[in-house]
C-alpha cells in the first residue's frame, strides 16, 4: 500500500521551514573563522555591552595662520565720479537736480584747493594704485562645534576596539592690518565757482541751496600724474570649514569614573572662503577709499589623531574633553591680483561637551 501524498496545503506550510533550515546551515558553513581574532587576542563583544557612543560639544582651533599677498595694479572702488565723489571733496545733486549744470551741494577739504583769483576749485581722484606686499597674520583661537558617532566590536585586554565618524563646523577669521607704500595715478579736475567767498575748510554747501554758492558740474581734467601714497586698512580671510573624519577607535575604562577614547585616520574638509579688503590710501592731503571681496570654495584633505577623556556622570551621560591634531591641505583664495592662504597643516583642536554611551 502506497503512502498518501502530502496535500498541497501541507507542502506550502513546510516550504518556509525547509528554506529557513537551509539558510541557517548555509550561514553556519560560511561564517568567518574567528581564529585570527583569537590569535590577536580579540574577543567579540556581547550584545549586552554598551558598544556605541554619540557626542556633541564645542570645538576650538588654536593658532590659525594665514598669508596675505598682493602684487600688481589695482583699481580704486571707493571714488564714484558719476555720483560726484572725489578724494578731497564732492559735487552732488542738489534739490533742483543740478538745474542749468550748477549745484549748491558741494564741498572740499583743504584751503589749497581753492584759487580765489580765478574762482576755480581743484578736486582730486586717484584712479588706480600699484604695490607689492607679502604679510602674515594669525588668530589665537576660533570656535565651532563637533559631532561624533562610533561603535565597538571587539575586546582586547580590557579595551573596546571599533570605529568613529566625526563631523565639525569651524568658522575661522584672520585679519591682516599691515601698512604699505603704493604708487598712485592721480587725476586732477578743475571746476569754476559762482558767488563763493572762501571760508575756513572743510567747506560744505547746502542741499537746498539756502545761503550757498554754486559750482559748475562740468569740470575739466587738467592733469594725470603719478605720485606715492600710504595704504592702511584691513584684509580679512573668512573661512567656514566643514570637516569629516573616519577611522579606528579604542576605548579604555581607566576606573569607575574615567574613560579614554583614542583614534586616528583620514580626514577631508569643505572650505567656503571670502577674502575681503577695506583700505584707505593717503596722499598729498587726500584720501582714496578702496574695498571689495573675492569668494572661493575648495576641498582639503589630510588625517587626524585624537584622544578624548570622559567622566561618567550619574545620569547615563559622560562629560568629555578632547584634543585632536588634524593636519589638512591649505585653503587658497585668489583674485584681483590678491591672494590669501590659510595654513591648516598644524591645527590643534580642543573640544568639550557631552557623550552618551549606549
Amino acid at each position: 500500500m502506497r503512502n498518501p501524498r502530502p496535500s498541497p496545503l501541507l507542502r506550502w506550510c513546510l516550504l518556509p521551514m525547509c528554506a529557513g533550515c537551509a539558510l541557517t546551515v548555509a550561514a553556519q558553513d560560511t561564517a568567518p573563522d574567528n581564529g585570527l581574532h583569537h590569535l590577536l587576542g580579540l574577543d567579540t563583544l556581547s550584545d549586552d555591552d554598551w558598544t556605541r557612543h554619540f557626542r556633541i560639544g564645542a570645538l576650538v582651533a588654536l593658532n590659525a595662520h594665514a598669508n596675505f599677498s598682493m602684487n600688481g595694479n589695482f583699481n580704486i572702488s571707493g571714488n564714484n565720479l558719476a555720483a560726484g565723489n572725489f578724494d578731497d571733496g564732492y559735487i552732488r545733486q542738489d534739490s533742483t537736480g543740478n538745474a542749468g549744470g550748477y549745484s549748491s551741494y558741494w564741498g572740499y577739504n583743504n584751503n589749497s584747493q581753492y584759487n580765489a583769483a580765478s574762482g576755480n576749485l581743484t578736486l582730486h581722484s586717484a584712479s588706480s594704485f600699484s604695490g607689492q606686499s607679502d604679510t602674515s597674520a594669525s588668530d589665537s583661537f576660533s570656535a565651532g562645534f563637533e559631532l561624533a558617532y562610533g561603535d565597538s566590536y571587539w575586546n582586547w585586554n580590557g579595551a573596546k576596539i571599533g570605529w568613529e565618524f566625526g563631523f565639525g563646523i569651524l568658522p575661522i577669521s584672520i585679519t591682516d592690518r599691515s601698512p604699505m607704500s603704493v604708487g598712485l595715478t592721480q587725476n586732477t579736475y578743475t571746476f569754476p565757482t559762482y558767488g563763493f567767498t572762501a571760508t575756513p575748510t572743510p567747506y560744505q554747501g547746502s542741499y537746498d541751496g539756502t545761503g550757498g554758492a554754486l559750482i559748475s558740474t562740468n569740470g575739466t581734467l587738467t592733469s594725470s600724474t603719478n605720485t606715492t601714497g600710504h595704504l592702511t586698512g584691513t584684509r580679512t580671510l573668512d573661512t567656514t570649514l566643514y570637516t569629516f573624519r573616519l577611522g579606528p577607535n579604542v576605548y579604555w575604562d581607566l576606573n569607575d569614573s574615567l574613560g579614554l577614547y583614542v583614534g586616528g585616520g583620514p580626514a577631508v574638509g569643505f572650505a567656503m572662503s571670502t577674502l575681503s579688503y577695506n583700505e584707505s590710501i593717503s596722499y598729498g592731503g587726500s584720501t582714496a577709499l578702496n574695498s571689495g571681496s573675492v569668494d572661493s570654495t575648495s576641498i582639503v584633505y589630510g588625517g587626524y589623531v585624537n584622544a578624548t577623556l570622559v567622566y561618567h556622570a550619574p545620569e547615563k551621560a559622560d562629560l568629555y574633553i578632547g584634543v585632536q591634531y588634524m593636519p589638512l591641505s591649505d585653503v587658497t583664495v585668489e583674485g584681483n591680483n590678491r591672494r590669501a592662504k590659510l595654513d591648516l597643516g598644524g591645527e590643534i583642536y580642543i573640544s568639550a561637551g557631552v557623550n552618551w554611551p549606549f
